[in-house]
């Protein structure tokens, strides 16, 4: 598989370095940052195939954020962060456009699972069917 590239937007600090440390080895080209607002920025400058997202941040939220990176890049597949009280957000998040939601505090494991799998999602999208 190729090196997925991984937008990791969380504003917990020590959750989110922690997390990407994680990803970087399991071979995963990883950038984060700590706001929404952030994420835009990156997403119109560089190109990622999986933005991770937390749907609770300060300023602008997850849903809002992942609403701005379809509208600017439609195949970047978006994986969004909830905590066990707001799974519901997570359920809006797939409405308006998320591949799946995660519940904090994730398995690594499984979160990488759901990123190689959002990751296949996006190769298909694009009309590549086969994996290298």
């Amino acid at each position: 598989m190729e090196i997925i590239h991984l937008l990791l937007v969380d504003d917990e600090e020590d959750f989110r370095t922690t997390l990407a440390g994680r990803l970087k080895r399991r071979n995963m080209d990883v950038t984060n940052i700590g706001s929404g607002k952030e994420a835009i920025e990156l997403v119109r400058e560089k190109s990622f195939d999986v933005a991770v997202v937390d749907i609770k941040m300060p300023g602008m939220d997850g849903i809002e954020t992942l609403r701005q990176i379809k509208k600017i890049a439609p195949l970047v597949e978006v994986i969004l962060l909830t905590g066990h009280a707001s799974v519901e957000a997570g359920i809006e998040g797939i409405k308006s456009g998320a591949y799946d939601y995660v519940i904090k505090p994730c398995n690594v494991n499984d979160l990488l699972l759901k990123v190689e799998d959002a990751y296949r999602r996006k190769l298909v999208e694009k009309g590549h069917t086969q994996e290298e």
